[in-house]
């Protein structure tokens, strides 16, 4: 029998989550806790052979960090990273974390269930692609990498001055994205530009 842990900062996924999973006779919900820096805590406890871990959990601790501390000390542990937000760099991180698979909740085909049973079975899964949601009259997916970085910096609420030097691009260069993005989206400034983004949950100051 697989034992579960699941980390998600919110009662109600925490118990859909454990109805869904203890509705399986392949599983065993040890634990749903609601704080990722708790999680090892429960490792060290009980054998803990698959973890459901959200990316943002409670007291802003970060369950991607989490997961990278765990599979460290408990590298046969199986962790699915998860998170309702279509924020662009969640995927890289939960891969460099070590994770194993990664849910998106609210987009895709893939059920719980499927993805769980999957990941204990020794596959990997990952999304094909980003969700795609709107940012003014733009689809998320038609930024570069670079523009979200831009983007991202300003999310921050750093300068031109400051993105210059976090980027290591030229004054001219940041204006210039700066320039298509404002484009792309059809806003006026980078304010109203932040605050969509931030709202869409497709860029996140800190995670």
């Amino acid at each position: 029998m697989t034992k579960v842990l699941i980390v998600d900062d919110s009662r109600v996924s925490r118990e859909a989550f454990e109805r869904t999973l203890s509705a399986d006779p392949g599983y065993l919900v040890v634990a749903a806790i609601e704080n990722a820096a708790n999680a090892e805590i429960a490792c060290m406890s009980d054998q803990i052979d698959l973890i459901l871990m959200d990316v943002c959990t409670a007291d802003d601790e970060s369950g991607i960090r989490a997961a990278g501390k765990i599979k460290k000390n408990y590298p046969n542990t199986k962790i699915i990273v998860m998170t309702s937000m279509p924020e662009y760099s969640f995927i890289q991180k939960a891969k460099d974390s070590g994770s194993d698979s990664f849910w998106y909740k609210e987009y895709g085909e893939t059920s719980l269930l499927e993805i769980c049973n999957r990941t204990v079975q020794g596959e990997r899964v990952w999304p094909d692609a980003l969700p795609v949601v709107m940012i003014g009259l733009a689809r998320s997916d038609e930024f570069t990498e670079r523009e979200l970085e831009v983007i991202r910096e300003l999310a921050q609420g750093s300068r031109y001055e400051d993105i210059t030097e976090a980027l290591h691009i030229s004054m001219n260069t940041v204006k210039y994205h700066v320039k298509n993005i404002l484009l792309k989206t059809g806003f006026k400034t980078t304010l109203q530009l932040v605050a969509e983004v931030v709202e869409k949950r497709l860029i996140l100051p800190k995670y």
